[in-house]
């Protein structure tokens, strides 16, 4: 790769592990489900004015938008809301990577080959370690809210691949459109109308700047940006780059939020990146999509 489209990878890379403390940062203002809908919503609103159809069945837009914008997002909010750290959350929402391969070969009858099953066992062993620690901690629910938000992700994938959309920008901008109303849905049914009131009453900067950065910078630039790499060079050249995430997620996390990893989380963390580096560095990847949806 070029220096420039190295700088372009990591920045993107920055921008999604940034968007963590973002998130973090959203919570403290709004109730999961409605920050969702809020997050869905400022991307959908603007960007369908300016991007086409993505030129397959509704169907596919509406299955997607189900299971990536309503499963995948309100599990990780929810599971960050209830104690899962920004770092840490960063770092086990790339488990996607693993299921991916795994449905991959149970639905897709895609073989698995001997360096990603290496993967799966190597980043398994770290995230049953990181279990460990969250037992400690008092956050099991959180965490395993997070890696059921990267199964759904990883079923995402296979529903993107099988999608066939000429163009995933696109594709992922109307995937956008369907989330709002039933994430509102829930945030009525389950975090009450006089939450939602009093805190749509009561915006403050760094809640309206946490949307704007997950919506805009996160979303709408970073995914942008890593579209136009992944037109330049092959999914095996830019995927890696995907596993800077939880490295820039957890520093933004200590320098913002103040929070520490312990030494069995550091152990842990280095295993799991390992084995997602063997998944996603193995010759033919299961599917480009893996790494071309849009981060949180």
């Amino acid at each position: 790769m070029k220096p420039k489209h190295i700088a372009l990878a990591l920045l993107v890379a920055a921008l999604w592990g940034i968007n963590f403390v973002a998130i973090k940062i959203g919570l403290k203002d709004f109730p999961p489900f409605l920050l969702s809908a809020l997050r869905f919503l400022a991307v959908a609103v603007p960007m369908v004015f300016f991007v086409g159809w993505p030129c397959v069945s509704w169907r596919w837009v509406l299955s997607i938008g189900l299971i990536f914008g309503v499963v995948k997002f309100g599990l990780l909010f929810l599971g960050m809301d209830l104690g899962m750290p920004a770092g840490l959350s960063s770092l086990v929402l790339q488990a996607q990577a693993l299921f991916t391969v795994v449905f991959a070969v149970v639905l897709l009858g895609e073989r698995l080959r001997l360096v990603q099953l290496a993967g799966i066992t190597l980043a398994s062993g770290g995230l049953l370690l990181i279990g460990i620690e969250q037992v400690q901690e008092t956050s099991l629910i959180g965490l395993l809210l997070v890696v059921a938000a990267a199964c759904a992700w990883g079923y995402a994938n296979i529903l993107m691949k099988q999608a066939k959309a000429p163009n995933m920008l696109n594709l992922m901008t109307w995937v956008s459109v369907v989330p709002p109303l039933p994430m509102a849905g829930l945030s009525l049914a389950f975090e009450g109308p006089d939450r939602v009131l009093a805190t749509l009453s009561s915006l403050s900067w760094s809640g309206i700047l946490s949307v704007l950065y997950i919506a805009w910078a996160s979303t709408i630039v970073g995914f942008s940006l890593w579209v136009y790499l992944l037109r330049l060079y092959s999914a095996s050249v830019v995927a890696p780059f995907s596993l800077m995430v939880p490295i820039f997620g957890i520093a933004a996390s200590a320098l913002v939020l103040g929070e520490e990893l312990s030494m069995l989380e550091i152990v842990a963390g280095a295993l799991t990146l390992a084995g997602l580096l063997c998944v996603v560095r193995a010759p033919k990847p299961i599917t480009q999509v893996t790494h071309s949806v849009a981060r949180p």
